[in-house]
């Protein structure tokens, strides 16, 4: 069978293990910059170029299915030879042969333990979050293994910690009946929607969980008949706020979702300690700072907040400083950093690790959300843990627990001229330009705002309260 891929980022890296170099025709991408050259010793090409190929499927490799699928049948190919990554089963007898499984100090049978399944084993939020609830299974005397689709950084971590791991690529096509090394864990806990299609077959007799962090797009390569054959029989369906709960429903309706915010570690007696060395002093110039950390795409909004900081007074946007934190080498990354280069107030950063994203909140001012969709932001959290205020749109998850101009501040989503007033009337506060408003916020306001923030993070994302609320769900569960 011959292939085109479309798609040459993340989550190519992901996938293409289970492609042979013979089998690829080319790749697919839209970036000029790409285009012409080779990946693993196969040819990028455009989308209209790649249609010229004789080829028996297309494959993408991204996130962005809706509109890469629709680019396609837009030059001409049939919807019927293009899948997506989570469609990987359908074409098993055309990839390569099983992959290895490796078991890091875990036995191959689950021998009453509780299995923790997640896509990956980066250092992401929705990770992490699952590492946590590992740690409290066995403050609280349960054994628990950790499973993964891929491999990371996370897998020494957890190592370290005396929890065992497994990863198991294959978990990317198999359904749960089709996995042998399952057998004899007494709880299956399942970690985002990516594990839809192994969740599709299983065995009913083991109780499952899973925990859902994931906003509607995410479901965009999803296939309705898989999630309808998902049964509800011994599964509990927990969900990191409402925008996972209302995204799983547009497909299973009938579903019983249970809330369960994650927890994340308070780092505020590392930051004092690096403080009293001098290490992680806040700066000392007299702009008001703003920082948006994330990855850099259409979702996450930063184009928004670029509008919004472009339509300041020039005299206001130079008595602040705007950073972009997050990988930046996108489409959108290179676009927003060729738009923003005649604006010096804006430095647009590469990605940076979690300790350093702690040491940048406590030299923050103001936290910026601009998304268009967003579940739960982690670095959001972490800033209220940093008791650094948030300016957030609506349409993120976090924006159930804050009140406007007391805990932080909100925007109506995709709003780009409402947000451009917001950071103009910061500034105007913070310096006491002229005529201030009742709205704008000044400094010792700022600060009264980031501490109601700091009470937002112990009262829901504190570990002491993730502990509570996980372990009542857990104990609620019969196995």
């Amino acid at each position: 069978m011959k292939f085109l891929i479309f798609g040459t980022g993340e989550y190519y890296n992901r996938y293409k293990i289970w492609f042979g170099r013979e089998d690829i025709l080319a790749l697919i991408d839209n970036s000029k910059e790409k285009q012409g050259r080779y990946i693993d010793g196969i040819r990028v090409v455009a989308p209209e170029d790649a249609v010229q190929y004789v080829f028996d499927a297309v494959v993408i490799l991204s996130f962005y299915v809706k509109a890469m699928k629709s680019q396609l049948m837009d030059l001409g190919v049939d919807e019927d030879k293009i899948y997506h990554f989570f469609e990987l089963r359908g074409l098993r007898a055309y990839l390569k042969p099983k992959r290895e499984r490796h078991f890091y100090g875990a036995q191959e049978k689950g021998d009453g333990k509780v299995l923790l399944l997640n896509h990956d084993l980066t250092l992401g939020g929705p990770a992490l979050a699952l590492y946590h609830a590992a740690q409290v299974l066995i403050k609280n005397g349960y054994r628990a293994v950790y499973g993964s689709m891929m491999d990371g950084p996370l897998r020494n971590i957890l190592l370290d910690e005396g929890i065992p791991v497994v990863v198991d690529e294959n978990l990317a096509l198999e359904t749960m009946e089709e996995v042998e090394w399952i057998g004899g864990y007494s709880l299956i806990i399942c970690n985002t929607m990516n594990f839809h299609v192994f969740l599709s077959e299983r065995d009913k007799k083991v109780p499952v969980v899973w925990w859902l962090h994931d906003a509607l797009f995410f479901y965009d390569g999803v296939r309705r008949e898989v999630m309808r054959s998902i049964c509800r029989e011994n599964m509990r369906v927990w969900s990191v706020g409402a925008i996972p709960e209302k995204a799983v429903k547009t497909f299973r309706p009938d579903f019983h979702v249970e809330d369960l915010l994650y927890g994340v570690e308070d780092q505020n007696n590392q930051i004092n300690q690096l403080c009293q060395t001098g290490q992680a002093e806040r700066s000392v110039d007299s702009k008001l700072r703003f920082m948006t950390i994330g990855y850099i795409e259409y979702r996450k909004g930063q184009d928004i907040l670029l509008e919004a900081i472009k339509g300041m007074e020039p005299d206001l946007r130079r008595r602040a400083e705007f950073f972009f934190v997050g990988q930046n080498i996108s489409l959108m990354a290179k676009g927003l950093i060729e738009a923003s280069g005649a604006i010096p107030e804006i430095v647009v950063a590469g990605p940076v690790g979690r300790e350093e994203i702690n040491s940048l909140l406590e030299q923050t001012d103001i936290l910026v959300c601009p998304s268009r969709e967003d579940p739960m932001p982690t670095v959001a959290v972490e800033a209220m843990m940093h008791s650094v205020p948030c300016l957030i749109s609506d349409s993120i998850g976090t924006v159930k627990y804050i009140r406007d101009k007391i805990d932080g501040m909100i925007f109506q989503s995709e709003n780009a001229e409402q947000l451009k007033e917001i950071l103009e009337c910061c500034v105007r506060g913070w310096f006491r330009i002229g005529r201030v408003d009742k709205n704008a916020q000044n400094k010792k306001e700022l600060e009264k705002m980031g501490k109601n923030a700091r009470k937002i993070y112990e009262r829901y994302f504190s570990m002491e309260t993730f502990e509570r609320r996980f372990m009542s769900l857990v104990e609620g569960i019969r196995f």
